[in-house]
């Protein structure tokens, strides 16, 4: 991981005149002249992080600096590490599709809307099936009555070229007064 991309003011680079401090500890000491925030910081030898620079006055730590960036870096890997890329997944199907392919698939989907993905139903048809476009909407229609009142459906089946589309999202139902109580006890 880059430590380019986090940058702090420390010690001599920091600006305003007067800064919050907070203490080792993680006590706040208060609002103090710099020089006297860099006076506390040396006795306790450690250094002094602008970590607000944007709050008036400016919020500095007091703190040793590898140390501070080492968490800042594992904060931000474990930020990024639990954020959703995408978020919207893809199941193909054939127009003229088996029984045991269906269900196959239709499982997939359910255990991606269970994981608060959005779904993307394509149809896909090749050579003579352009003329048979009806069976494309009849299967994404058979799909979405099955899953029936667990989705919503944020876009109508449209062609793409050969690729007839849906997309689904699963439904955030608010938990009933009853369910929250018998939780509690």
């Amino acid at each position: 991981m880059k430590t380019a991309n986090l940058y702090w003011r420390i010690n001599q680079q920091i600006h305003a005149p007067e800064v919050r401090v907070v203490g080792a500890d993680g006590k706040q000491i208060g609002v103090l002249k710099l020089s006297q925030a860099l006076d506390e910081a040396r006795k306790a030898g450690l250094d002094l992080v602008e970590i607000a620079p944007n709050a008036k006055p400016p919020v500095t730590k007091i703190v040793e600096l590898g140390k501070f960036r080492y968490q800042e870096e594992k904060k931000l890997r474990r930020e990024k590490k639990g954020s959703k890329s995408g978020g919207l997944k893809e199941i193909r199907f054939s127009p003229f599709i088996g029984d045991h392919d269906y269900t196959t698939r239709l499982e997939r989907v359910k255990e991606f809307l269970a994981d608060k993905n959005k779904v993307r139903l394509v149809v896909v048809f090749k050579g003579r099936q352009m003329g048979r476009k009806e069976f494309g909407y009849d299967l994404l229609t058979k799909t979405t009555n099955e899953l029936g009142g667990s989705i919503t459906i944020d876009s109508e089946p449209k062609f793409f070229g050969r690729h007839l589309a849906m997309t689904i999202s699963p439904v955030n139902k608010p938990k009933l007064q009853t369910e929250t109580e018998n939780d509690q006890k």
